[in-house]
């Protein structure tokens, strides 16, 4: 377990930087996005960056890219638990904040963003054929 973590130090401290960033209050900036869907693309830009970070430490811990659907499944289910966590936090704990289905949607998003890049590099570099 030990092990596990010392590999993931970026994926959890760029989790515990998302976690702080949508649960503190925003302070008269939130009636002026700076464009409409800016909230959205950040939370999809957030959870890119948190997936890229955790397939980075998998592939250190391995020390190779191997390709495993176990992998993707688990980081998979570690970002839908810190993205549905924020939104309930949200709801019930920091009610300053909106909790919202399409944050979540777009935490998602980036999610699929960063497995699909994975997928595709990886498949780019061992120039593997799609079946």
């Amino acid at each position: 377990m030990i092990q596990t973590l010392k590999h993931q130090y970026l994926a959890i401290i760029w989790s515990v930087i998302v976690l702080i960033l949508c649960d503190i209050p925003i302070s008269g900036t939130s009636n002026i996005p700076l464009f409409e869907g800016f909230d959205k693309m950040v939370h999809t830009g957030f959870f890119f960056v948190l997936t890229v970070f955790l397939f980075y430490g998998k592939i250190k811990q391995q020390l190779s890219y191997t390709y495993r659907i176990t992998t993707i499944l688990k980081i998979f289910l570690i970002t839908v638990t810190l993205g549905g966590g924020i939104e309930l936090l949200q709801l019930t704990v920091f009610t300053y904040r909106s909790a919202e289905w399409w944050d979540f949607f777009s935490d998602m998003v980036g999610v699929g963003m960063g497995i699909f890049s994975y997928i595709f590099l990886h498949r780019f570099r061992f120039n593997e054929k799609l079946v």
